[in-house]
This record gives structure tokens, C-alpha cells and sequence, in this order.
């Protein structure tokens, strides 16, 4: 199922409802950048009841230091942020999991590591502690990212059948200094407004595209 992000006009219907497919669910995270080459953009969150879509939150974001790609054909170390939609598998963060967090959160600790060694069977893929097929060159040390990995969400880019070479590590996190290396990013106050919001019996997901339509947001 593929579809795009348009720009928003007054008269158009809420982002979701322009969406051919949302992930089944009754949460959505808009990830939206004016054009692929943009390293900034907006996060909307966005919660369906009485048939409708509505607004929760919104926050600037960022993105990759390349900007945006299409997921299917992304080349991972090109720091760019995949387009397309995806499941929110699991939470976590070297803090606690802000009050009121319904999500699967998991904490860091100084054995957490995320595998992104195309030559290990973990790749893409929490690990504690680092297996000796898995070159600690070619995977992050989650607890060394504090400020970023203070909270975050997984996104499922190349998750349940990874495709080697793709690329591994893709997040929902808090902001650090600039563009990320290919995860989605937004201040500290909104990533914990997310925590609370995010329920996993509604489903969430993330839909990352830009306003120009120049990519699709294609489930993955």
C-alpha cells in the first residue's frame, strides 16, 4: 500500500484521513518534512475517535544529516531518515519511563548495545551483552547517548526481516546537537509527551514523508 504526504491546506482533511493506510491502529505519528533534502520538519501525534482524527501534540523534528530516502531502497552509514510506515515496537531510555507510560518500556544499562554489524545474526537488534559476532565498531552503545537516548521509541525500518545493508538503529529519540544519522528527533518535553500518549492497544505507528509528495509512504 503506497500513498503520500500532501501539504496541508485549510480546507483538506486531517493528515491521517489522506493516508491509504495508517497501520490499522488508532494512533499515528506524522513525521513530515517539507522536502527530502530537509533536515527539519514537523512531529505530529494524532489519536481516532468518534471516526475521526484528531490532534494530541505537535513538535518540531529532525532529521537525517542527508535528509529523506525511500525506505525500500535506503543503503545504510547515509544518514538519511527512511520515509514510509512503520510499527512502534517497544520504548526505552536510560531515564525512567515518564508517568503514566502504557508502552513496553525498556531500560539501558551498561550492557546495552544495538547491533548493526551486517555480518552478526543480531543485527538490528538490542543485545546485551555484545555477542562476539557483533564488532563493537559497528554497534552503538546505547548508555554513551544520554541526552538522546534519555527516552525513545524503536521504529520497525528493516525490523522483522532485515535486510542486510539497509540499515539498523532507526528511533523516535530526544534531540542532541543538530541532524541525526538517520532517526527521527524531537525536544525532550515532547518525546515524554509521546510516552504517555502511546498505547499499544490503539496500535501506534509512524508515517515519515515530506509535503512535497516526492516520497512514499509505503508500509513496510
Amino acid at each position: 500500500m503506497v500513498t503520500t504526504l500532501l501539504p496541508q491546506a485549510p480546507s483538506q482533511a486531517p493528515l491521517p484521513d489522506r493516508l491509504a493506510d495508517t497501520g490499522g491502529g488508532s494512533q499515528l505519528i506524522t513525521a513530515v518534512a517539507p522536502t527530502p533534502g530537509s533536515t527539519t520538519g514537523r512531529v505530529i501525534w494524532w489519536q481516532r475517535w468518534a471516526g475521526r482524527w484528531h490532534r494530541s501534540g505537535s513538535a518540531p523534528a529532525r532529521f537525517g544529516a542527508n535528509g529523506l530516502t525511500e525506505g525500500a531502497t535506503r543503503t545504510q552509514g547515509t544518514d538519511t531518515t527512511p520515509a514510509g510506515l512503520y510499527a512502534l515496537p517497544y520504548a526505552f531510555g536510560i531515564r525512567r519511563a515518564p508517568a503514566g507510560t502504557d508502552h513496553v518500556y525498556r531500560r539501558v544499562n551498561r550492557d546495552s548495545w544495538w547491533c548493526q554489524d551486517n555480518a552478526s545474526a543480531h543485527y538490528n537488534r538490542w543485545v546485551e551483552p555484545l555477542p562476539a559476532d557483533c564488532a563493537p565498531g559497528e554497534a552503538e552503545h546505547l548508555v554513551t547517548y544520554e541526552k538522546q537516548y534519555a527516552h525513545a521509541l524503536v521504529i520497525a525500518f528493516n525490523y522483522d526481516r532485515p535486510v542486510r545493508g539497509r540499515g539498523a538503529g532507526i528511533f523516535l529519540h530526544v534531540n542532541g546537537k543538530g541532524a541525526t544519522a538517520g532517526c527521527v528527533s524531537v525536544p525532550e518535553s515532547a518525546m515524554r509527551a509521546i510516552l504517555r500518549w502511546a498505547d499499544p492497544r490503539r496500535r501506534p505507528h509512524i508515517a515519515i514523508g515530506t509535503e512535497s509528495g516526492d516520497l512514499a509512504v509505503t508500509r513496510y
